[in-house]
């Protein structure tokens, strides 16, 4: 008998009927690299190019099956963040700026509030059919 198994990148516990957070944290680490490949390919950005480059290659990872796993625990939102964080601070004009103002400026939700939305969406998905 199979203790998990694998689906689309997921790993499902069948003892527990949950899902494995391993998997989900390693795609999460996955993303502390990112900032650093746009660091050595994109030297000189401004706000436009850093944005489209965040939001195809870091929150891609970032939101990975995201419907799935909403992380609760302070600390693993704090991790999350800290990650997105050291991403919005490779524009040099906007990296002593505080992290909040720096999201306004390249007009980027914050995590939280992206994931509050998608759980909104989904609800409203499966509430309409």
């Amino acid at each position: 008998m199979v203790d998990s198994y694998k689906d689309l990148g997921s790993t499902f516990d069948k003892k527990n009927y949950l899902l494995s957070l391993s998997t989900f944290m390693k795609k999460i680490n996955k993303t502390y690299s990112m900032p650093g490949i746009i660091k050595r390919n994109f030297i000189h950005m401004d706000k436009h190019i850093f944005s489209f480059l965040y939001k195809s290659i870091v929150r891609s990872h970032i939101e990975y099956a995201n419907s799935v796993w909403n992380p609760f625990k302070k600390g693993d939102i704090k991790d999350i963040e800290k990650k997105i964080k050291r991403a919005t601070k490779l524009i040099i004009l906007l990296k002593h700026i505080p992290y909040i103002e720096r999201l306004r400026q390249l007009n980027l939700p914050t995590i939280k509030y992206r994931r509050l939305r998608g759980d909104i969406i989904e609800v409203f998905k499966i509430t309409n059919n």
